[in-house]
């Protein structure tokens, strides 16, 4: 049986492993009742029942939008794995590869609304109309044929990785920064205690922007924030699920609406025709993302 060798090497590296362990225990013991994460303002705003319409929202990174590229990248993993030393089926792996992610940079890097799409689309055919008559489609054509890239299973699997690292990194912070509406106010969370601004209904308007129509087809979407102070600047938050989470902001700023009017009308929108109060609607909830 071999002995132990306490002051070896791998016994450091198991001594400094249990320090972080026992670190981050101790750290949630202290900090576990003191902590607001997004997750326990949720489930302390479900539990409140003088409030049945509310939404939670955090700002995601605009790296989540290479989500296609990091599927295709775990994908060309596998298959690289697969087919071995074969560099013509490496190549063909390669060029799908670039071409996702090109378009995800495409994606990220630029605003491609409805109008720019049929823009471009209208100049692809003007251009191969042009390269028609001149003869030219096939060589056109032969030389993005030409371009080919080939990468190993390891550098997929980097890809994937440092691409999910980044997106896990965005939903821990949104954990803690994210920001809370609710019809009587707006709670911007600023950290994992107390800090924060609270701010009343009627300092605050909301704008929903999809007009990018790449990133609303992935389901992604842009909440604004526009400020009745003018010394603070608007907040823009890239949100998934854009069109639940509008349906959801609507009927939290649509009750501020009817509870004013209803104030200042002669108790028509709180009363029924008999005499009696009508029945409450379904319950708006925010839903984890």
């Amino acid at each position: 049986m071999m002995a132990i060798e306490w002051g070896s090497n791998q016994m450091i590296a198991v001594y400094i492993a249990a320090g972080v362990v026992i670190a981050a225990f101790v750290t949630w013991a202290v900090m576990r009742k003191t902590v607001r994460s997004r997750i326990r303002t949720e489930r302390e705003i479900r539990a409140d029942t003088d409030i049945n319409d509310w939404l939670v929202i955090f700002n995601w990174t605009r790296k989540v939008l290479y989500l296609p590229t990091l599927a295709v990248s775990l994908v060309a993993t596998v298959v690289m794995l697969l087919i071995g030393d074969n560099p013509e089926a490496a190549r063909i792996v390669g060029g799908i590869w670039f071409a996702i992610f090109f378009l995800n940079y495409l994606v990220e890097e630029f605003e491609i609304s409805v109008k720019i799409v049929v823009i471009i689309a209208l100049c692809t055919l003007a251009l191969f109309l042009w390269l028609h008559l001149l003869g030219w489609v096939g060589a056109f054509l032969d030389g993005f044929g030409r371009i080919s890239m080939e990468m190993s299973w390891e550098a997929y699997l980097m890809v994937f990785l440092l691409g999910l690292l980044a997106i896990a990194v965005a939903w821990i912070k949104g954990l803690f920064y994210y920001t809370v509406f609710t019809p009587n106010y707006m709670n911007i969370q600023w950290g994992p205690a107390e800090s924060g601004d609270h701010i009343g209904r009627e300092d605050y308007n909301t704008h929903v922007d999809t007009t990018d129509i790449l990133e609303r087809l992935m389901g992604f979407g842009r909440i604004v924030i526009i400020f009745k102070d003018q010394k603070r600047p608007p907040m823009t938050l890239l949100v998934w699920r854009v069109g639940r989470r509008a349906q959801l902001l609507e009927k939290v700023r649509g009750k501020f609406a009817i509870d004013m009017h209803g104030q200042k009308s002669l108790g028509a929108s709180t009363a029924s025709p008999g005499g009696g109060t009508p029945p409450s609607g379904p319950q708006a909830q925010s839903e984890p993302e």
